[in-house]
Order: C-alpha cells, then structure tokens, then sequence
C-alpha cells in the first residue's frame, strides 16, 4: 500500500492556524451551544410542570411529575440523540458531512420551537406532545455530535486539531451556563410581574397559571442561536478529507482548500496516494485494526455519561435533598425555577465551563490518554469522598416530612460536587468527543464516531433513569407523592463513583 499523502492533505496537516479554522469552531461549535442548551434546560421546568399540570390537593405538597412521565421528559431527548448519533453519522459518510450537517441544524430549530408550542387541554396531551418534539429535537442533537467532530477533526491541522475539537465542544459549557441564565432572566422577570406567596401560604395561588408561558419561552429559545448559523453552516464547503479519500475527487478538494486556508496547492495525486483500504464496517480486516479501538471509546463514553448525565440532569433534587435548595413547599413554583436555575448556573460558571477550556489549552501539550485517566480518577475520587460521609455534609432531618434539615455542611459538598463536573469537563467528557474523531478512517469516521456517542447516551439514559429511581429516600415518607422508595443518595453516589472507576480501567 503507498504510503505517499495527497498534496491538499498535506498542506492541511501542516497549515498554519487561519481566521478560517476559528470560523469553523464558532460555526460548529454554535450547534454544541444549542445542543446543551436545549438538552439541560429542561432539568430548570420540569418541577414547574409537575406544579402546574400534576397538583393533587389531597397530598399537602406542591404538584410533582409522577416516575414515569418525569423519566419519559428528561430522557425521551436522550432517546432521540442516540437514534441520531447512529443514523446521521452513517449518512456522514455515505452522502458527505456537508449535505447532511444542515438538516440536523434545521431539526434543533424547528422541534425547539415546536416543544415550547406543545398543545393540548390536559396534562396528558401537553406531555406527550412535549415528548414527541422532544424526541425528534434529540434526533437532530444526535446528528451534530458525529458531524461537528469529524468536521473539526478533517479541518484542523496536526498541531492544533485536539484543541479545536475540544473548542468545539466547549461550547456545551456555554449552552448549559446559557440555558440556566435564561431560565433566572425569565423567571425573575414572572416573578416581578406575577408575585405568588410560598404554597405553604397559598397551595392553589403559589402557581400562577401566567407560569405557563414561561417554561415554553425558556425551550423556545434555544432555536435563536441556531437559527443564527444556519445560513454560515450551509456556505461551509465538503471537508477536504471526505471530497479526496471518500468521494475521490482531489481536484475538488484542493479548490476547496486552496479557497479556504488561501494558500496555492498542485492538485497532482502522487501515483496511487488516493487509494486506500475499502474494508467494510464490522468486517474482520476492520475489527483487527479498529475493533478494540471503537470498543475503548464506546465503552468509556458509555460509563462516563451513566455519571456525568444523571449528575448534570438530577442536580436539583441532589441539592434539595441535602438541604442546599429550600424545599419546595416553602417557594412559589415560579420561585423555583427562579432558585434552580440559580445554583445551575452557579455551578456551570464555576466547575463546568472552567473544565472544558484546561482542556482546550491543555490536550496538545499533556495528550488525550493523561486528561481522561485524571479525570476519571478525580471524579471517582470526588464522588466516593461526597458519599462515604455523606450524613457529615447532609446534616439529619429535623421532622418527620424531611422538610427541614439541620446541621451539615452544604457549602462544602456543593463545592465537591462541583469538582466531579469540573474533572469531567477537564476529562472524559471532552476526551471521549474528541479521540473517536481522530482514530478512525475518513470512510468510517463519521459512522464510527456515532457508535460511540450513542454508547455514550444510552450510559445516559441508563444513568437519567437510574439515578431518578435509585435516589429515592428508603424510608417512604420522605419520598415525593407516586414515587417508590429506593436505595438513598449515598448509595447512589456510590453506585456512580463505581462507573468513575471502570471508565478509568477502561480507558
């Protein structure tokens, strides 16, 4: 097999850092925004929605989502994003990243207004209208995931590729920080407008039936920035990667390229540079040079997002029962939202975006392999050092209901809990994005890059559902109205340190 390289790839691996390439991250790197934004944004309304659709005046307690149709909210977008990730990244390759990387865009903008239009006169419909664009809205997520890394990835030079993958995906750190700052914005602005007493002084007047709008507002929103770089996402040309390697038109490519990066190129092939090995997927020659590969980064994407899912999308009924959110019965339900999206914020700005950026200047200096094994040791670390004295930062119920917790240490296990989201950025979850992109063939590149990310959101789902259930107090009475009791927080966050640990034997 020659070994010699096209002219146009060459000049790609060696071409200095361009305006072009900084284009590329912000055009690819805007639809990881509203990814983020419109996958975490609905951990802000989802108290809100069991508040307004699922009140039962015999139970004493503010209205919450029965188990199912809670799980069915936060997950069926998980659903959705792993169809996504599958189909999208083998179209990638088979139709070019291009021709596809549009129709994803499109899917975002229209189910994310389409989710905040979800119609209907009782709970019922508006759930599963809600749950329907939701579900097509992940469909269209699930595309950008294996598109924008390969993208960034056949753009990048040799140098720099890891950093502009990993700037890529940073712009989940913004989505997520974003979606909690709209969801404060519009719930301070209801709250001014609309002022409820706590439901513990009014249970029927604490919802104000105005709240409704305002869930839909904070989902509808997440359409803008995508409508924003739709138009630049169509005028990107094919990458040079796929028009020579996989459509084998060089001369194209190097039009394209020399377009691009403003630089001459001869678009002579050297004798048989464009040929490479045309070994299927899944097939024997495939599994012995890429077999273990693809099973590394599936199966560590896999349990890292059993942890960093059911972290990010259960973080306000962790901090509510350990005391650091107020208990439900003492807010109004736009009051919630309101303090909810606070702390979410609060730990995005901290710990969340903070990671995602050492990462970015980090990865081409000290490699993929020493960010994710650290990662995953600091998670594991962090998270056994939240659950073993657990009692210790949680302090103990002082009544019966658990409505109020006395003594314990908040602060400092907010702050812990905090690490686990920081390691995970300056980590795995960055790392896991960013290798797959980078070891696979350009013909398989976008198909492969898929199979591991949608390994990565059904340890996502898994760890959503999981967490939900297990999380449950043991002890029924402190459990919330249709839930059945589980196995505690502690254990939980045992059970999650455990998935910590694997990823690092894996990796």
């Amino acid at each position: 097999m020659a070994t010699a390289k096209l002219d146009v790839l060459t000049a790609l691996d060696s071409a200095k850092t361009q305006v072009y390439h900084f284009t590329a991250i912000v055009i690819a790197g805007m639809g990881f925004f509203t990814d983020a934004y419109d996958l975490f944004c609905i951990s802000t309304v989802t108290k809100l929605l069991g508040r307004l659709y699922y009140y039962n005046p015999s139970t004493g307690k503010p209205g919450t989502l029965p188990a199912l149709v809670n799980s069915s909210v936060i997950t069926v977008a998980l659903v959705g994003t792993l169809t996504g990730q599958l189909f999208f990244g083998w179209l990638g390759d088979k139709l070019g990243r291009k021709k596809v990387y549009g129709i994803t865009l499109l899917l975002m903008i229209l189910c994310s207004i389409a989710s905040g239009l979800s119609f209907g006169s009782t709970a019922k419909s508006v759930i599963v209208t809600l749950c329907f664009f939701r579900f097509w809205l992940g469909f269209g997520i699930g595309g950008d995931y294996p598109l924008s890394a390969t993208i960034m990835s056949e753009y990048a030079n040799t140098r720099t590729r890891g950093a502009f993958i990993a700037a890529v995906f940073a712009m989940q750190g913004f989505g997520i920080l974003t979606g909690a700052a709209v969801a404060i914005i519009a719930a301070a602005a209801f709250k001014k407008e609309y002022p409820r007493k706590p439901f513990d002084e009014d249970p029927i007047g604490s919802t104000a039936p105005q709240a409704d709008f305002l869930w839909r507002i904070i989902l509808m929103l997440g359409s803008i920035p995508a409508m924003l770089t739709y138009y630049w996402r169509m005028r990107m040309p094919e990458t040079a990667r796929y028009t020579a390697l996989v459509a084998g038109d060089t001369r194209q490519a190097t039009k394209d390229m020399a377009t691009v990066l403003n630089i001459d190129l001869d678009d002579e092939v050297k004798p048989e540079a464009h040929k490479s090995p045309q070994y299927k997927l899944f097939s024997r020659q495939f599994l012995r040079r890429h077999g273990t590969q693809l099973l590394g980064t599936a199966s560590t994407w896999f349990l890292l997002d059993i942890a960093f899912y059911s972290g990010n999308l259960s973080q306000k009924d962790v901090f509510t029962s350990v005391g650091w959110l107020p208990p439900a019965s003492t807010m109004s339900a736009i009051e919630e939202v309101y303090r909810i999206a606070r702390a979410q914020a609060l730990i995005a700005l901290c710990a969340t975006v903070p990671g995602y950026w050492f990462t970015v200047f980090l990865i081409d200096h000290i490699g993929r392999f020493v960010i994710q094994l650290q990662g995953f040791f600091f998670m594991t670390a962090f998270m056994l050092a939240l659950a073993i004295p657990y009692n210790h930062w949680r302090g103990e119920n002082c009544d019966t209901s658990a409505s109020k917790i006395c003594g314990g240490h908040h602060i400092a296990f907010v702050v812990l809990y905090s690490f686990t989201f920081f390691f995970s950025n300056f980590g795995p979850n960055s790392t896991t994005f960013i290798v797959p992109a980078e070891l696979f063939p350009a013909r398989l590149r976008s198909t492969c890059h898929g199979i591991s990310a949608a390994a990565g959101k059904a340890g996502a789902i898994l760890g959503a559902l999981g967490f939900q259930l297990l999380a449950e107090d043991p002890n029924k009475k402190y459990d919330d109205f249709g839930y059945s009791p589980g196995i505690g927080l502690k254990k939980t966050l045992l059970i999650m340190a455990g998935c910590n640990g694997l990823g690092f034997l894996f990796t």
